[in-house]
């Protein structure tokens, strides 16, 4: 349809607007494949030198930009498709990552650094400084990489969990990440986008790099972490209701605090997807293909 407006556009207005807008259409399809490759590399790049888990996400979701916009501006009904799915699968990752990191801070709350913490007569003596800086400790009690470090030893679920949420940004096969991926880069080297897939493939290898950076603290290092000594000996007697009946006394100690079923659900769904995708696809495939085919045909 657009083809047929061009004639009349072109015919209609003065020649001086004509050779404006013929060369700025062209220039602006330019600079918009310069902000592609710009995204991609820039967030890659600067991702990989972030000591700061949320900087890191944040140079991590200006990467997977660079994906998005790379299947938005080929503009194809797969394209388009692969676009959509894209932006389902890492919102839906994107999300589990930051109710991991939220669940991973308040489960540390009895913990204190051990390495930060010396024992003196009759109290603890801070002698590491290195994370004063920190601001916010009651909303964002998880901010530096480090203190990821060896949480696999106090929850390996959790740690699993996040492990499988980051290998999904990296693409790594079978989980949803991969496919997401795998679709924008079908679609560019079918229509022609050999360098800019080239250009994709290069930044997703380097930003598993930092990936697996964070996945190496969480599994292979040794937590520094220890239980608070003034609450080691944290005893409290706790009641289990239904239909405001009371249906059993428990003792609840330091050890077996838990995070909420809530957040056990939303953890265990979300991941589950992620991880399950492969055999369930059916689903989140229909519902990109009907918004690519809505999206197309506006």
């Amino acid at each position: 349809m657009i083809n047929f407006i061009f004639k009349d556009v072109y015919d209609a207005i003065p020649t001086v607007v004509t050779t404006f807008v013929a060369i700025i259409a062209k220039i602006s399809i330019f600079i918009f494949l310069l902000e592609l490759v710009h995204y991609t590399i820039i967030g890659t790049v600067v991702g990989l030198t972030q000591s700061r888990i949320k900087r890191l996400f944040a140079f991590s979701t200006i990467s997977h930009v660079g994906f998005i916009l790379l299947g938005l501006s080929i503009h194809t009904v797969e394209s388009t498709q692969a676009f959509m799915f894209y932006l389902i699968q890492y919102s839906v990752s994107n999300l589990n990552a930051f109710i991991l990191i939220l669940t991973i801070g308040y489960s540390l709350y009895c913990y204190v650094d051990n390495a930060k913490y010396t024992k003196t007569i009759g109290k603890q003596e801070d002698t590491n400084k290195n994370n004063d800086n920190l601001s916010d400790v009651n909303n964002s009690p998880i901010q530096l990489i480090d203190q990821l470090k060896g949480y696999y030893y106090i929850n390996p679920i959790i740690a699993l969990s996040l492990g499988i949420t980051l290998f999904s940004f990296a693409g790594i096969p079978p989980l949803i990440g991969f496919f997401g991926k795998q679709m924008i880069l079908s679609a560019a080297i079918d229509n022609g986008y050999i360098f800019m897939a080239l250009v994709a493939i290069l930044t997703s290898v380097i930003s598993a790099v930092y990936y697996l950076a964070i996945i190496k603290q969480i599994f292979f290092d040794r937590p520094d972490y220890i239980i608070n000594e003034e609450l080691k000996d944290f005893n409290a007697d706790g009641l289990i209701t239904e239909k405001n009946s009371i249906v059993k006394k428990v003792n609840i100690k330091i050890n077996n605090i838990v995070i909420s079923t809530s957040l056990s659900l939303s953890i265990s769904v979300i991941t589950l997807v992620i991880t399950l995708f492969i055999f369930i696809p059916e689903e989140l495939l229909s519902l990109a293909n009907i918004l690519a085919l809505i999206l197309f045909n506006l």
